[in-house]
């Protein structure tokens, strides 16, 4: 058996395939610093001081000071003047303000604030994260009507907040990052026109967007991406117009009283003769009509689609057994993410967790979540919620709109703002809810339903193997099991011993397990567990060609130079997703330096002196291969910038990063 660890003292247990050496080549205050740092956490098999510290070889490893030295040495001259040279990367506590006398773009409160030196109270670990708006680098920015081919006059005249002289525009307009348009390149014509920040790739001598009619053509006879909201759709959803009979039987079933009359008063908002003819089709259709007198008239054909249902043992199955599954991961698992990892082979992808009342109010932010690629063959979308009414109406709501594989419950997510609403894991010790909202869903939609929980709430009291069995009864198709409970959060090994445990009281029902995968070892550890499959996570973020390797069952001792490309298909993605402006760029910016913020913790395997490197294991300081691998490996915001640049061009005055998510747990 690979696993190891006992749960009779309270310690979760670890992948153990590999033997650890001990580190070699650093002075005991540097190891004792670095360690420090790291917390320290998890059995490594190394010294007290050394624990939680990957082991690098000697000829590589240096101090903090040496490796500043070395990367400033090399910065050429004015480059990155606008960005703070020791920008907080990873602060211990998550700081909402930098260092005194760094620009970081105070508002007037949080000057003032200064200026009396009373110390603001930090509220939330997110809340005052200096960070600015894509829409907001943009001083005056044009009236998007003057971008449509189709000379149609501004809707809103001179009340229109928007530029519309377009002199006026280009003459403050930043300058051109780059020859080459990403979008002109791939799809022949450029959507952002003048705005475009590689504009000069497809404007004519007067000014005209250039258009590349082979390429449009033959770009019209692909797939496109799926699953966006319709605006019609939208503006239902934020009217409240928008009826869901399956969901309010559903619902009425769970609660054991009396069928309603399918009616409009049954519906979400009352509907009024106003209302078009389709919603009051789509009330009327399977109701009894008892009570309201002659029947109302319908348009188009009356089917049995809402009478003659899918059986349990008629839906699509969901058969994923042994394949590679990238988590949901919030901020970083957005569609170009997923792209890259698919390239790299990984089987299945599910979108970032979305709330399912913001799905419900028609919020655009929200759907984009559930945005499919044509390279996702295998694609889920995660739904978070607390209440049965809203989670089974939300289902519904999805499955007639888009066009997915499978829906995901979290029962796993940590955050506060999640867990006192009553979501995320405390559905975990709300059985009644969960059931409820189990049972509804799975009765409303046609895919499979899956789950995605961790062990419990605290650390000690494991609930995972009480529920899976009752999972199994209300139907769930999959579970996913993250080997760690809320209170740890990423602190300590995932254990997969008490995994281990839980697939085999889910049998039948597939189990998949997750935490701490960042090697074809530790892929092949878990599975001998006995459990379906594997779920990548933090893995993905560190090293995203990790499912070539466990496909592969190799070490891919990847150069900076290929790494580089990576990162640049990614910014190319991005721009395709978010677009080729101003706000795009900036957005691709962010999202790119989210992402930095994990990519800085993998240690190339060349440098290693065992194999494999340890999610757990925060790399020391040392000196790469060349200066673009020591670069991708520093710890500062300020250097993730520059990265950035060299990929998006210079960032924009003012611009101040500070990464969302709590990337340092190493304990």
């Amino acid at each position: 058996m690979c696993m190891s660890g006992s749960r009779r003292h309270g310690r979760p247990g670890r992948l153990s395939c590999h033997t650890p050496e001990p580190v070699r080549g650093a002075s005991m205050a540097e190891v004792a610093e670095v360690a420090a740092e790291s917390g320290g956490g998890g059995d490594s098999g190394v010294g007290a001081c050394e624990r939680g510290v990957a082991p690098i070889k000697a000829q590589y490893r240096t101090t903090k000071e040496r490796f500043h030295e070395y990367l400033d040495a090399d910065k050429q001259e004015g480059a990155c003047q606008e960005t703070p040279t020791e920008g907080p990367a990873e602060p211990e506590a998550k700081r909402i303000r930098l260092e005194d006398g760094q620009e970081n773009g105070k508002t007037e409160v949080a000057v003032e604030s200064h200026e009396r030196q009373v110390p603001k109270r930090a509220r939330g670990q997110n809340k005052s994260r200096p960070h600015m708006k894509p829409a907001h680098y943009d001083k005056e920015r044009l009236c998007p009507s003057l971008l449509q081919e189709s000379a149609t006059p501004c809707a809103f005249g001179d009340r229109c907040r928007f530029l519309h002289d377009v002199g006026r525009y280009l003459e403050t307009k930043p300058a051109d990052l780059g020859p080459h348009c990403v979008l002109f390149n791939t799809f022949g014509r450029c959507p952002y026109s003048m705005t475009c920040r590689f504009a000069g790739a497809h404007l004519g001598p007067e000014g005209q967007n250039l258009v590349q009619e082979e390429v449009v053509a033959r770009c019209a006879q692909l797939p496109s991406v799926r699953n966006g909201l319709d605006r019609a759709l939208q503006q239902q959803l934020r009217k409240r117009q928008v009826c869901f009979e399956r969901a309010e039987q559903a619902l009425s079933h769970l609660t054991q009283g009396p069928m309603p009359t399918i009616a409009p008063e049954s519906t979400v908002a009352t509907l009024t003769p106003k209302h078009s003819s389709c919603h009051v089709q789509l009330d009327n259709v399977g109701g009894d009509g008892a009570g309201q007198g002659s029947p109302v008239p319908t348009c188009g054909p009356l089917t049995d689609e809402d009478v003659v249902r899918l059986r349990p043992c008629e839906k699509k199955r969901l058969d994923i057994s042994g394949k590679l599954y990238l988590a949901p991961l919030t901020t970083c698992g957005n569609l170009p993410f997923r792209r890259i990892c698919k390239r790299f082979g990984a089987d299945v992808t599910c979108g970032e967790m979305a709330m399912c009342t913001n799905l419900l109010q028609g919020q655009m932010s929200e759907w984009a979540l559930l945005k499919r690629h044509p390279c996702e063959d295998i694609f889920g979308v995660q739904l978070e919620g607390a209440f049965p009414d809203t989670m089974t109406k939300c289902a519904e709501l999805l499955n007639r709109t888009i066009d997915v594989d499978f829906v995901d419950i979290n029962v796993g997510c940590p955050i506060d703002l999640v867990y006192k609403k009553g979501g995320g894991c405390a559905l975990m010790n709300r059985s009644a809810k969960f059931q409820q909202i189990v049972r509804g869903m799975n009765e409303v939609l046609d895919v499979p339903l899956t789950v995605k929980m961790r062990t419990g709430v605290q650390e000690r009291v494991s609930l995972a193997h009480r529920l899976l069995p009752e999972l199994r009864n209300w139907g769930v198709a999959l579970v996913t099991l993250h080997g760690r409970s809320r209170e740890q959060r990423y602190t300590r090994l995932a254990d997969w011993p008490y995994i281990e445990q839980c697939a085999k009281v889910a049998s039948p029902m597939p189990l998949f397990g997750n935490g701490d995968i960042l090697s074809f070892e530790d892929a092949n550890c878990a599975m001998q567990t006995g459990v379906a499959g594997i779920m990548v996570a933090r893995g993905a973020l560190l090293k995203p060609w990790l499912f070539t390797e466990i496909k592969e069952q190799r070490h891919w001792d990847i150069s900076s130079s290929e790494r580089l490309d990576i990162l640049r298909d990614f910014t190319h993605y991005g721009l395709e997703h978010w677009g080729s402006d101003t706000q795009g760029v900036e957005r691709t910016r962010r999202f790119l330096l989210e992402w930095l913020s994990f990519l800085c913790r993998y240690v190339p395997v060349g440098l290693l002196e065992r194999l494999p490197q340890r999610i757990n294991e925060r790399p020391p300081y040392y000196l790469g291969r060349d200066y673009l691998e020591t670069l991708m490996a520093s710890q500062q915001a300020a250097d993730w910038i520059r990265i950035s640049e060299m990929l998006l061009g210079p960032v924009p005055p003012g611009f101040v990063f500070l990464p969302k998510h709590k990337a340092n747990a190493y304990k």
